[in-house]
């Protein structure tokens, strides 16, 4: 039987092999997708996904059951996050946003590693909406991702310092597009994640839940109002930065934040 302690480790080692080929390559001002140091960091990453995806199945329980403590949910997510991004690779120069969301994954699968601990059993239409939330998590946390980039890149555009590694990176207008695609999908996905709550869980403004129902639906609010702004007044800038990275906050907020208080503080799954 596979030890999944050593193959996380495995991955782990992999996906931080594969941020610094990608450091490496935009030290370089060479873009990640054109560079052989970026298609070897794109492969190292996909085999740690495929790692990460065993080690993440045997920490839920899955095909069996879903479980879904703290610790292996900010694991599974990473591994969305992670999954998304190489998808997104395909069709999209975003190798650079792997620069942050690789030592992440590693560091969660490690930690989930350490704790493991699986608590509680889901039925499957509880299955479904915590798949939603999950994807919809995954989409905006790529956003969140950009939307620093995106800040950083006008930032160094507008001091006059475009040298170094923003030689490497896409146009300002390709990477706010970027930003944008990610937040739209996000959205929708995110949308329907909050109505299946609402037709699943029938407790859903009880003691336990109402926080987090509370402010999912802040952050649905916050990335809705941002999209009409961009739509109506072009919103962009700083304004898409700030709105992006906040309603991504309160997203964290909402699940993570319940589930500590829940699982560490009140001792309860």
């Amino acid at each position: 039987m596979i030890n999944t302690n050593i193959l996380a480790i495995f991955a782990a080692a992999l996906y931080v092999g594969s941020a610094a080929l990608l450091l490496l390559s935009l030290a370089k001002a060479q873009p990640a997708a054109d560079s052989s140091g970026g298609r070897k960091a794109q492969m190292l990453a996909a085999v740690a996904v495929l790692m990460h995806a065993f080690v993440g199945l045997r920490q839920t329980g899955l095909p069996e059951t879903l479980q879904l403590p703290l610790m292996v949910s900010l694991n599974v997510a990473g591994l969305f996050v992670v999954w998304l991004l190489l998808v997104l690779c395909i069709r999209q120069p975003a190798d650079y946003l792997g620069l942050a969301v690789y030592p992440l994954a590693a560091i969660l699968l490690l930690l989930s590693s350490a704790t493991g601990g699986a608590t509680s059993n889901l039925p499957l239409n509880i299955q479904l909406h915590v798949l939603l939330s999950l994807t919809a998590y995954a989409f905006l946390a790529l956003a969140a991702s950009q939307a620093i980039l995106v800040w950083v890149q006008r930032m160094k555009l507008q001091n006059h310092k475009p040298g170094g590694f923003m030689n490497a990176l896409p146009a300002l207008d390709q990477t706010e597009r970027l930003l944008f695609t990610l937040l739209s999908i996000g959205f929708a996905v995110l949308t329907l994640s909050l109505a299946s709550g609402f037709i699943y869980l029938e407790n859903l403004f009880a003691q336990s839940l109402v926080h987090k129902t509370v402010l999912s639906v802040i952050a649905w609010l916050i990335f809705g109002l941002l999209l009409f702004a961009r739509w109506r007044w072009g919103w962009r800038g700083k304004r898409a930065v700030f709105w992006t990275l906040a309603g991504f906050g309160v997203l964290i907020v909402a699940y993570f934040g319940s589930k500590f208080v829940l699982e560490l503080v009140l001792q309860r799954s």
